[in-house]
């Protein structure tokens, strides 16, 4: 199909050549494009929709692949991919010797870190920019995180040790599902207006130098800078600290994530500030396609499709053999009946084990951790320790589930 401007970026140098509103013209083109592979091409369709509008404004504004971009989980970075010179093999995308399902650096140098499931950006991303601290210009790293994997305790492990280490991280929170901080109205986009404006943060450099004359603060210690900024912010904005702000990360948001333009304006912003931040976006599962964004889980990955009816080529019936899972759902329903103690457990892949059949009429038996996959094989063995039978269904590398039963 004939495309204004996706036809002719090649790369994310291409995409630069554009004026910024062009933008959301070339978000639109994507996401049609993203729609029409995989409506005979399966993926992941849902996340990598929401996440069209961050992966432009990343290759506008950063110097791709010298700055790095790390992306988790990896099905959000479809557009990603298409900007980075491969829209043209995007047709193999999961077929034997095509693209990767996910980023690998094996496959492109833009590609910084490999990430499917999930909840290690941070901490790789970390490294990277710590680990080019003796570079004589030392890329910008970013770390793209999202659709869930915020719920992993990685993520957590790893804003820890940003928030006590010296580095110039950008953590993008892509939030899909719940606000940290309520996105209501004009006044949240003008308080994010105010806080990642060139004259607040002029004048709250020169606001720090003025106390570090007076001897009101060290400028050798950085987390004591963190705390006065954040202190300063609450102040001005009256919002109170979250989890972020109190692990002395400078947080920016929360913030439109499908305004590409003012996605450009707020990274060319902060790109440059110093230590670790967050920048917060809201987005929407399967934006730009109805279908996906009134049933998400389902167009998550939905399989083939009708791009027009949005029919999905399952919803007609005929005799298509059960899935794997499928017969795994039913069985472990059937087992359940038979005895009480047992219980599933899943890292946020209900309805891709079809632990869904269970959960359905044995609700309070199964347990969803969200995705935190070591943190679901002990707290599966820590139920077994009790008498529980717990199944704990993990995803292997090959993309099927795998079982894992406990019994004491």
């Amino acid at each position: 199909m004939e495309y204004t401007y996706l036809n002719h970026i090649d790369s994310p140098a291409d995409l630069k050549k554009l004026p910024v509103t062009a933008l959301p013209a070339v978000c639109a083109e994507l996401r049609d494009f993203i729609i029409r592979e995989l409506s005979h091409n399966p993926g992941h369709l849902g996340s990598s929709l929401g996440a069209i509008e961050i992966a432009v404004a990343v290759h506008y504004v950063f110097d791709t692949p010298f700055d790095k971009v790390v992306w988790d989980v990896g099905h959000q970075a479809y557009a990603h991919k298409i900007l980075t010179g491969r829209r043209e093999r995007f047709h193999t995308n999961r077929q034997f010797k095509g693209l990767a399902p996910f980023p690998t650096p094996l496959e492109s140098e833009y590609d910084a870190f490999i990430a499917g499931h999930a909840s290690n950006s941070i901490s790789a991303a970390l490294g990277i920019d710590l680990g080019n601290n003796a570079a004589a210009k030392k890329p910008h790293v970013v770390a793209v995180i999202g659709d869930g994997a915020m719920t992993g305790g990685l993520a957590f492990e790893g804003l820890n040790n940003a928030s006590m280490t010296k580095n110039d991280l950008l953590i993008i929170l892509n939030d899909n599902n719940m606000a940290i901080d309520p996105l209501k109205g004009g006044i949240t986009q003008y308080l994010v207006d105010i806080t990642t404006s060139k004259r607040y943060n002029k004048w709250r450099w020169d606001l720090y130098q003025m106390m570090v004359k007076w001897h009101l603060m060290d400028e050798h210690k950085t987390n004591r800078m963190r705390r006065f900024n954040t202190n300063l912010k609450t102040i001005l904005t009256r919002q109170p600290n979250n989890i972020f702000q109190g692990m002395n990360l400078r947080y920016f948001g929360p913030a439109d994530g499908h305004s590409v333009m003012d996605l450009v304006r707020i990274l060319q912003e902060i790109k440059n500030h110093k230590g670790p931040k967050v920048l917060h976006l809201i987005t929407k599962k399967g934006k730009g396609y109805a279908p996906a964004e009134n049933d998400q889980t389902t167009w998550h990955a939905p399989g083939e499709f009708d791009v027009e009816s949005g029919q999905r080529s399952t919803d007609g019936g005929g005799d298509i053999p059960p899935l794997w899972q499928e017969v795994f759902g039913e069985t472990l329903l059937e087992l359940a009946k038979e005895n009480e103690k047992i219980v599933g457990i899943t890292p946020a892949m209900p309805s891709g084990c079809s632990m869904t059949i269970m959960q359905k009429e044995l609700p309070e038996r199964v347990f969803d951790v969200g995705i935190a996959e070591g943190h679901a094989v002990t707290f599966s063995a820590g139920l077994a320790s009790t008498g529980t039978i717990p199944f704990c269904n993990i995803y292997s590398s090959c993309s099927a589930p795998t079982i894992i039963s406990f019994t004491t």
